[in-house]
C-alpha cells in the first residue's frame, strides 16, 4: 500500500480514487468527506467525484494552494458559505415528493399532475 504522500503524488486516495492532485493531506480527507456526502445525498459515484473535486480545487485555489486559479475561484462566494446558505431552507417547505406522499395518503384527487404550489395548496385546505 502506497504512504499518503505517495498517493498525492500519483494523485490517488487509500482506496485508489483519484484526487486533485498535488493535494495535501487535509485536501485528501477534505476530498473523501464531501464525496461521501454527495454519495449519502444520493448522488451517483460519478458526480459526487465531480462535486467533490471541484470543491477541493476550489478551495485551494482561494487558500493559494494551486499554481493557477480562475478569478471566480478566488472572488466568488466560498463554496462553504454556499453550502451553508443552501443547507438551512427551512423557508422551501417540504419537498414535492414528502408533498405527494401525504396527498396520497390523504386520498387527494388530480394529485399526479400537480406541480409543488398547487400540492401545497390542496394539502392546507
Amino acid at each position: 500500500m502506497a504512504s499518503v504522500s505517495q498517493r498525492l503524488l500519483l494523485g490517488s486516495s487509500a482506496e485508489g480514487e483519484i484526487v486533485p492532485r498535488g493535494s495535501s493531506p487535509k485536501r485528501e480527507r477534505q476530498y473523501e468527506h464531501i464525496k461521501e456526502s454527495a454519495r449519502e445525498r444520493g448522488e451517483s459515484p460519478k458526480r459526487a467525484t465531480e462535486i467533490a473535486a471541484r470543491t477541493v480545487n476550489k478551495e485551494r485555489a482561494r487558500s493559494g494552494e494551486s499554481k493557477t486559479a480562475s478569478k471566480t475561484s478566488t472572488q466568488d462566494m466560498s463554496s462553504n458559505r454556499r453550502g451553508g446558505l443552501r443547507s438551512h431552507s427551512g423557508a422551501a417547505g417540504r419537498t414535492k415528493e414528502q408533498l405527494y406522499a401525504e396527498a396520497k395518503k390523504r386520498n387527494i384527487k388530480g394529485r399526479s399532475g400537480m406541480s409543488k404550489s398547487q400540492l401545497e395548496r390542496a394539502l392546507a385546505r
